[in-house]
């Protein structure tokens, strides 16, 4: 009896132990191919100039509670009534910018005019729903107050109360 064996490639186990290994260096290489491919949003060529944007938008945040901008918004079906204290400078106009973080679509910027002293509507194309982010100022941009709405309240106040 002659013990003839057959070639190790004829045998199963090597090419189970083998394909462990080959699956993940394709899979090395589709991400290495995935990372080559996209878009990293956080990472910026111009990062000074978005540091000096970001450092005129608090600047403009800070002048706001200097002046002691506090807007009550008020909701009604598509329409959007500011009310500025009697204290504030009335600007010319107001632009409301709602911004839906999980509906990017949904993101608006709305024109106030003025209908009397320290009060302004604008329209809107849906009633507010879900969570947004708010931006308030006005249309002179020298000064801005934004927050957060969850739920289509009624009403809301922004910025914060002189003592």
């Amino acid at each position: 009896m002659i013990n003839e064996q057959a070639p190790w490639y004829r045998h199963p186990w090597p090419w189970i132990l083998m394909s462990g290994p080959a699956v993940v260096v394709v899979a090395g290489l589709w991400t290495a191919v995935i990372a080559v491919r996209s878009n990293d949003g956080l990472v910026t060529d111009d990062y000074y100039r978005k540091g000096i944007a970001i450092n005129r938008v608090l600047a403009r945040e800070r002048h706001a509670g200097d002046l002691g901008v506090v807007a009550r918004l008020a909701f009604g079906d598509r329409i959007v009534r500011i009310e500025l204290p009697p204290s504030v400078p009335a600007p010319a106009g107001l632009r409301l910018a709602l911004s839906y973080p999980a509906r990017g679509m949904r993101d608006e910027s709305v024109d106030m005019a003025a209908v009397a002293p320290g009060v302004y509507e604008g329209a809107l194309r849906a009633t507010p729903q879900g969570v947004s982010r708010i931006v308030l100022e006005d249309r002179d941009r020298t000064w801005r107050l934004d927050g957060a709405m969850r739920d289509a309240p009624r009403s809301l106040t922004l910025g914060v109360p002189r003592p």
